[in-house]
């Protein structure tokens, strides 16, 4: 009988995930893998069990019952992450127990890469770090650390980590699979192999490429493109070197927020869960790029990563007891990201006279009816004032080393270490304004006239910027981050008693430029004639840039202490502080003239305390920890241009169960919060009030059944309710998505695989605009995708 881990996977982003076999690490009398050694942000590799850190694994086999469609929807199958992955392949806003996520991203985690950060920060603007992270074949298996030693072993990672590891070669063979959207346009290959090429030397090679429209309706192939990796590991008595390279070249579309009633309800004429103001009939913008020469933005690019990296891993023991482990990455990262953000919904008259006056009228700038007055044929009678979030990337390479030397001495080790990395933050905001009927399926564009039928569009186009937000939004910034970080730990055990300690200092510098907008009349279309919108054309102010220049430090430190009572219980309890350093969005008013940034706004601190239990008995573990975080953040959100100043408590309890009954396996985590705004400088009539989409209770269940010739499962993701905004007033249900999967052995290598994510198309709202319910009930909201169904055919060799 085949396990759960050594059959086909299916399609994870519409493709299977880690196609390839893996021996399973679970056993009936360990179903949490309490034995599994861990490598990631701990003080040096433990097993979870004698750890003092709530540690989670996630393997194929999890991966494969979970059916995501996305990367950022495998995390929330680790207990205490909440990952509202409802914004595509990336843009992804991911918290943890409780810790805020008051402007997008993921501020106070990290994503790694086989142990190095996969951006330095995790919540630049539109450059978040899973935008650049792609899950593939190649992966064998994903490690996340919760709170506890990330603060120390990580830099601007109080609240954890969460590190993909590439598979090595060690085991000899490969992959091919295929995955079909069955009910959305969806293609994509996968591939891997791997082997050793004499006795110790083993290589590694494999990627993915795919096309397709996606789970939604955008008009046209809104995700194309592709990943290899490749790695090569050479093998000494002392120990390894390995090197390593990656390139993604991918295009995925971008989803915003949606039109829809305030109870989730869709509009006439547009389904929030299939539908999005992607369109065929807004696929270029034309703007002033970052150097105020006029270019055309490609709305298909969506989120357009373009990443190269090289690197090397080495461990080697260097004789009377100590070791040297070495990790340096170097990234060549650039893209773009392109997508329509509705600023506004709204009656077609109202927005009309908005922009032209008493009398102004709407017609079709393009689409069957061009040229027609705008006639509502949804019979919704709304318009959204669309604003392109059209952002160039030029520049984002980083490069990072991380230095360890270890001297054990008995039970105990001793860890010196020195991270240095580097940052660059090169961008442009080259935002426009246009007008589009509230329609599914490629919504056309809307051209606006005054009541006397002069024209104040141009192709749908009503602003070059975006005057409805006061022009906020034009600019380029040309910033540069260094980071150093020396730290030390130390581990002793006494018995059945571990400690260990660990304390790091990261001191930065920040330099560069950023630049607002500049207003000026340009001819934008090259046709002699000035237009109204061409009379006020936002770019760039490059004569007059602001200097960046200033630095930061801060010290964290972790304590920690587990006891095995006997085999298969233990006890930990920890202490830590932690600091995120922050970068890109302070350029949004809390950068003085001459280039500094006060020491209270350039870093933000997590002090964070929890205490653990992990037992198991035959087929049963549980791991329960209970914790508490106090957390300071600044932060600046573009969508809302709002300032946050704020300190945050959260207390809670989480909890990771798993069981496996025969062929039965059952898998699932819990996590209440109980989380509060306490201090607020900026907006003090929320203090006392829930942070925004916190809810009480998440969750996640598994069960997978394993049959002669394959295996099928269900999975359960949900949530209780939660607030939209810190206000507290309108509040989102609820919700329970439904993934299945199910796969069958055609022969001992060939395998099929059905795979069904939100079966019940249940609706599931993550995040709005709104923290009330306007007056005519529209809200705009990111709501999970309604059901996809995909089909995987799986060679193994």
């Amino acid at each position: 009988m085949k396990t759960p881990l050594a059959i086909s996977l299916a399609a994870i982003l519409s493709q299977p995930l880690l196609a390839q076999e893996v021996e399973s690490t679970e056993s009936k009398n360990d179903a949490l893998d309490f034995e599994q050694i861990m490598v990631t942000g701990v003080v040096r590799a433990t097993t979870k069990m004698d750890s003092s850190v709530s540690a989670s694994t996630i393997n194929p086999g999890d991966v494969l019952i979970a059916t995501p469609r996305a990367t950022a929807e495998i995390f929330r199958s680790i207990p205490g992450i909440r990952s509202e992955s409802t914004g595509g392949e990336g843009n992804a806003n991911i918290a943890v127990r409780g810790l805020p996520v008051a402007a997008g991203g993921a501020k106070f985690l990290v994503l790694q890469e086989d142990g190095l950060p996969v951006m330095q920060f995790g919540d630049i603007a539109f450059g978040n770090a899973d935008i650049f992270l792609r899950a593939d074949s190649t992966i064998s298996g994903i490690e996340a650390i919760r709170g506890g030693s990330a603060s120390t072993l990580v830099s601007n990672s109080p609240g954890g980590v969460i590190n993909f590891i590439s598979k090595t070669g060690d085991f000899g063979g490969g992959s091919l699979s295929t995955t079909f959207g069955l009910d959305y346009e969806s293609y994509r290959t996968d591939f891997e192999y791997g082997d050793y090429l004499n006795d110790d030397t083993r290589f590694h090679i494999g990627g993915f490429y795919r096309e397709g429209e996606g789970p939604r309706e955008t008009g046209y192939t809104a995700n194309s493109g592709g990943q290899i990796k490749a790695n090569l590991t050479k093998e000494f008595d002392s120990g390894y070197i390995r090197l390593y390279f990656k390139h993604l070249d991918d295009k995925s579309a971008g989803y915003l927020p949606m039109p829809m009633y305030a109870n989730g309800d869709s509009i006439s004429g547009f389904d929030a869960q299939q539908d999005t103001p992607h369109s065929v009939y807004l696929q270029s913008t034309l703007r002033l790029n970052g150097q105020n020469q006029i270019s055309s933005g490609d709305m298909a690019n969506g989120m357009h990563p373009k990443v190269s990296s090289v690197g090397f891993e080495a461990s080697f023991d260097v004789g009377d007891n100590w070791s040297l482990e070495n990790r340096f990455r170097f990234t060549d990262a650039a893209g773009e990201f392109i997508a329509p953000f509705p600023a506004e919904v709204a009656g077609a008259s109202g927005i009309a006279q908005s922009l032209a006056g008493e009398g102004a009228y709407l017609t079709y700038a393009n689409g069957p009816d061009a040229g027609e007055n705008f006639t509502d044929s949804t019979g919704n009678g709304l318009v959204i004032r669309v604003h392109t979030f059209d952002v160039e990337m030029e520049n984002f390479d980083s490069y990072a080393n991380d230095l360890k030397l270890n001297k054990t001495f008995g039970d105990s080790s001793l860890t010196l270490g020195y991270y240095k990395a580097r940052q660059n933050i090169d961008m442009a905001w080259l935002w426009n304004s246009y007008l589009m009927e509230v329609k599914g399926d490629n919504a056309a564009l809307l051209d606006v006239f005054a009541a006397d039928g002069t024209p104040y569009s141009q192709n749908g186009l009503t602003a070059y910027g975006v005057p409805f937000w006061g022009n906020c939004c034009q600019r380029s910034y040309d910033l540069k981050y260094d980071i150093d970080a020396p730290y030390v730990a130390f581990s002793t055990q006494v018995d059945n008693l571990t400690l260990d300690a660990s304390v790091r200092h990261d001191m930065g510098d920040a330099f560069g430029t950023y630049a607002g907008a500049a207003i000026s009349t340009v001819d934008m279309n090259r046709d002699g004639q000035i237009s109204i919108p061409e009379q006020n054309v936002a770019g760039i102010d490059l004569a007059n840039p602001q200097p960046v220049n200033y630095d930061w430090g801060y010290t964290s430190y972790s304590v920690g202490a587990n006891y095995r009572f006997d085999q298969d219980m233990a006890l930990f309890a920890r202490l830590s502080r932690g600091g995120r350093a922050n970068a890109d969005r302070l350029a949004f008013g809390k950068i003085r003239q001459d280039g500094s940034v006060a020491d209270e706004d350039a870093v933000d601190m997590v002090n964070q305390a929890e205490l653990g239990l992990k037992y198991r008995n035959g087929g049963l573990g549980l791991f329960v920890t209970g914790f508490f975080a106090e957390t300071e953040e600044q932060n600046f959100e573009a969508t809302t241009q709002r300032f946050f100043d704020r300190v945050y408590e959260a207390m809670g309890v989480e909890l990771e169960a798993a069981y496996i009954w025969q062929d039965w396996t059952f898998k699932g985590g819990f996590t209440w919060t109980d989380a509060e705004i306490t201090e607020d400088e900026i907006t003090p009539d929320v203090v006392g009030n829930t942070p925004r989409r916190q809810a009480d209770l998440i969750y996640q269940l598994t069960a997978s059944y394993n049959y002669d010739d394959g295996t099928a499962g269900i999975n359960l993701i949900g949530t209780t309710d939660a607030y939209a905004q810190d206000n507290n007033d309108l509040k989102f249900d609820g919700y329970t998505q439904v993934n299945a999967f199910a796969s069958y052995y055609l022969t001992d290598a060939l395998s099929v695989a059905l795979n069904v994510n939100n079966l019940f198309d249940e609706v599931g709202l993550t995040e709005a605009e709104e923290g009330s319910i306007p007056a005519n009930n529209i809200i705009r909201a990111r709501a999970i995708n309604g059901r996809t169904t995909s089909l995987t055919l799986k060679y193994q060799f």
